[in-house]
């Protein structure tokens, strides 16, 4: 993995467990993103790194599923369910 790795919060473990958490194929990510499911195959078996603006398709995609990214010790990153907001 290059440079753009060592910034990304969307590493191919994460991308699997978000599918995971969300009960997706990487046809259902790939529908709901717009990335091509080849290019998600290969992100997630390590074959190649993402764009900046990839990344950032698929991070809002699983946002928008339902998925929320938190930073942890260590300059890691996990998932957990995205807060649901209650009108006021």
């Amino acid at each position: 993995m290059g440079q753009a790795a060592k910034n990304a919060i969307l590493t191919p473990a994460l991308c699997r467990a978000a599918r995971g958490f969300l009960d997706w194929t990487q046809t259902d990510l790939a529908d709901r993103s717009g990335v091509s499911r080849s290019t998600i195959r290969d992100y997630e078996g390590s074959r190649h790194d993402l764009h900046r603006a990839t990344e950032a398709q698929l991070r809002l995609a699983f946002e928008e599923g339902g998925v929320a990214f938190v930073h942890m010790e260590g300059g890691h990153f996990g998932v957990c369910p995205r807060a649901v907001q209650t009108p006021q």
